[in-house]
């Protein structure tokens, strides 16, 4: 029997390369007009979100890691959902349950935040496991099952998650397969001081991010993203990400190095990237950009690795990996 060939992916045209630098900038401008953020953090943020990856924003109490997750979803007219973690909260509480009507005698399907375009879970790591566990398809399938029935997304979808991690009183860590699911982790860090005086005069008369007007529809950041998924990328490309991932696999330092869906998200990243600088195809400069926000998390660190970061653990590998 004859094998049948894909059709190779329409070509991006630059109508569509205009369109999806005219996102971004837009997006970009109305977030910083309400936060005080890093640029290429914020770079990061916006090209997850046409690569269609989730973000984990992590860092200290007060930086700004609520503000920038709901200035980035005011930014979108999207519909848009806040989960507030709490130990208490069950995995029904995101994803719905079945319902009974008793005026119809039977039982039907009330949804859950989860079922938002953009859904702010803020502080993950309050919840407990089995709530966890509970977003782990959703994050991955863009489905929930609810007693065997499947129930689909909306589209897009994406999960903005923020967590403190140097508050251990009341929180539970997030298991690696929930990590991984994750396609970046970013950190705001303390602003500079121009910055800071900037954020204090900004915010003395109310909260900026509720004056944010919508710049993207959900029909124009659904364009941008089969856009992206249409990037080529060469088979050299590839061997290029699966060589970065095997030496964070090989590193002494290292217990768990980065999986196969690291390289997926890896490639999604850097496709995404190539969009939004106006090429149809990915380079290595596009992989080596998002390595570190991609990967750096999903390192599992041995216990003799003493002053080791998962960061250095990636910068490590990316000198280490002959570029195309």
């Amino acid at each position: 029997m004859e094998r049948l060939e894909r059709d190779p992916p329409a070509r991006i045209g630059d109508a569509e390369l205009l369109a999806a630098r005219t996102l971004a900038a837009r997006m970009v401008e109305a977030v910083t007009a309400a936060v005080e953020v890093r640029s290429q953090l914020l770079d990061h943020v916006v090209t997850c979100l046409v690569a269609e990856g989730h973000i984990l924003i992590e860092d200290l109490p007060g930086v700004g890691k609520t503000t920038l997750a709901r200035a980035v979803a005011r930014s979108l007219d999207l519909q848009f959902a806040r989960v507030q973690c709490t130990a208490d909260l069950l995995p029904a509480d995101i994803v719905g349950t079945n319902v009974f009507n008793q005026r119809e005698d039977r039982f039907e399907f009330r949804p859950g935040p989860i079922f938002a375009n953009v859904v702010l879970v803020d502080e993950i790591n309050r919840a407990s496991p089995k709530t966890q566990s509970g977003m782990l398809e959703c994050m991955q399938e863009r489905s929930v099952t609810v007693d065997v029935h499947s129930h689909e997304l909306a589209r897009p979808f994406v999960v903005l998650a923020t967590q403190n991690p140097v508050e251990f009183e009341g929180t539970y860590p997030l298991p690696e397969a929930q990590v991984d699911r994750f396609m970046a982790r970013v950190s705001l860090g303390y602003p500079s001081s121009a910055g800071e005086v900037a954020m204090l005069r900004a915010h003395e008369t109310g909260d900026r991010v509720d004056a944010i007007e919508p710049v993207a529809t959900a029909a124009e950041l659904l364009g941008v993203q089969d856009a992206a998924r249409r990037v080529h990328a060469s088979d050299a490309l590839r061997g290029y990400v699966v060589s970065l991932l095997g030496r964070t696999r090989e590193d002494p330092r290292v217990d768990l190095g980065a999986s196969p869906r690291a390289g997926l998200m890896l490639l999604r990243a850097a496709k995404a990237r190539a969009l939004l600088k106006g090429r149809d195809h990915v380079l290595p400069d596009d992989v080596q950009a998002m390595a570190d926000v991609v990967l750096a998390h999903r390192m599992v660190l041995a216990p003799e690795a003493v002053d080791v970061t998962g960061e250095r653990i990636v910068a490590d590998a990316v000198a280490a990996t002959p570029a195309l």
